[in-house]
């Protein structure tokens, strides 16, 4: 009997030292994988072109229009400059939008915020927005807006997703409520002009 049980206790012997030994590999190839994960991802796009400027022209039978220039800054690109027409004192939002068509009328042509991280609509600086997402302009009693705003996450030329250069700059006629999807509540298109690079 005893024979019998010797070549038994000998393969489970043999088979519990080749589960330990084909056990280790895996634990030493574990940080391997780990190191894989952890390396940097690709860096973040940045704008290649300095300068651009937009010229706004009336939409929606305004009056309003204006002139800005885009430039890089920070996390994104900064807009200045002066737009007239509009009601003393009023309160309009101010966004880029995803195409650089402002041929129809009403300047529909120019499709909704540019959003290219697919982010619900918000407030600059203050959790989740589109790119094309700034804060609003108020006029003052001449019905002129100096145009002072920024837009987060997006850069000016390169090509990138989030590259605003070609773009179209809406004004709209009502204020931002900078809740309401996808739009704010800022009501029609007042002007829109083409974010064209400059140098």
């Amino acid at each position: 009997m005893k024979t019998a049980l010797t070549p038994v206790l000998l393969a489970a012997s043999v088979l519990a030292l080749s589960a330990c030994s084909s056990s280790s590999p895996t634990k030493s190839t574990a940080p391997a994988e780990s190191t894989t994960t952890a390396t940097p991802s690709a860096p973040a796009a940045k704008s290649t072109a300095k300068s651009a400027t937009v010229n706004l022209a009336s939409a929606s039978g305004s009056l309003v229009s204006g002139k800005l220039t885009v430039v890089p800054m920070g996390n994104g690109v900064h807009l200045t400059g002066e737009i007239g027409g509009l009601s003393p004192g009023s309160t309009h939002a101010i966004h880029i939008h995803e195409k650089g068509d402002c041929s129809a009328a009403d300047a529909s042509s120019a499709g909704g915020h540019f959003n290219p991280s697919a982010q619900p609509h918000g407030k600059v600086g203050s959790g989740a927005h589109h790119g094309g997402d700034m804060d609003n302009l108020v006029a003052n009693a001449e019905g002129v807006a100096q145009v002072n705003q920024h837009a987060e996450g997006v850069t000016l030329g390169g090509g990138a997703a989030n590259d605003v250069a070609g773009k179209a700059v809406i004004v709209h006629a009502a204020a931002d409520d900078y809740r309401t999807q996808p739009t704010g509540n800022a009501g029609g298109r007042v002007a829109c002009g083409v974010i064209t690079v400059t140098r």
